[in-house]
């Protein structure tokens, strides 16, 4: 034990510097792709067609993405054939056009301003986002310095974090613990799945995502998002910042 000590003494401190400074390290990462013209419209379509879920768009000689469907499969990158822009960067939270906030914007209520207890539910996630989620309490991230704690009990949250399609046995659940947060409170949906189902969704077991059951106040697309994605989808539900709305 005292060996492992006297290790991270050595090497010190390596929390991420974000938000601070944007961190560029390489990996942190998948990145999206951007939307891109081609030289003519067969090429679009051809670069469109590799997509196996729709989040590429042909439109003329032009290629619209819809970054909540988008699996990172890299088809539309990696290819003999033409390729789509690619962007490496993750502020990628997003405010529906759904999201009420309540009635008031998201960081409105003063218990948002400078703590937000999190209640993390598994909705059928095949584990890649749990993982992701698990990342941010790690001292590379360190979500705890930014204001942000997570709880297993949704009598004490403010946030409810889910990921999954939510599978037909986890509907009740999440309803219920929904319906035992406190009010003010607000929900999260992280991941491709969460967003609409994805490969997963809708079908004989799992739902098109958490909107079909719960208000949606911010998603977070990737599949998985990354951790630094998540924070900055944190960021803006506690009104730090301000996030895009389609």
């Amino acid at each position: 034990m005292a060996g492992w000590f006297l290790k991270g003494v050595a090497l010190g401190v390596k929390t991420t510097k974000y938000p601070r400074r944007a961190e560029q390290a390489p990996g942190v990462s998948p990145g999206l792709p951007r939307p891109t013209r081609f030289l003519d419209a067969a090429q679009a379509q051809e670069v469109a067609s590799r997509c196996p879920t729709g989040a590429l768009s042909a439109s003329g000689s032009e290629v619209a993405v819809d970054a909540r469907k988008c699996i990172h499969c890299y088809r539309c990158l990696r290819s003999d054939g033409a390729a789509m822009s690619w962007s490496d960067d993750y502020d990628w939270a997003d405010v529906p056009e759904s999201a009420t906030g309540q009635g008031r914007p998201l960081g409105f209520e003063p218990r948002f301003r400078r703590s937000v207890n999190i209640l993390v539910v598994d909705a059928g996630d095949c584990g890649a986002c749990l993982n992701e989620i698990a990342q941010l309490a790690a001292p590379q991230y360190n979500l705890h310095r930014l204001g942000f704690f997570l709880t297993p009990t949704p009598r004490h949250a403010d946030l409810l974090m889910v990921v999954g399609p939510v599978t037909d046995a986890m509907r009740y659940p999440l309803l219920a613990a929904y319906e035992a947060m406190p009010e003010p409170k607000r929900v999260m949906a992280v991941g491709t799945c969460a967003l609409g189902g994805s490969v997963f969704g809708p079908s004989f077991i799992a739902g098109g995502g958490v909107a079909e059951l719960l208000p949606v106040d911010v998603e977070v697309p990737g599949n998985p998002p990354p951790p630094l994605a998540i924070l900055h989808a944190l960021r803006v539900v506690s009104g730090q910042i301000r996030g895009a709305r389609r």
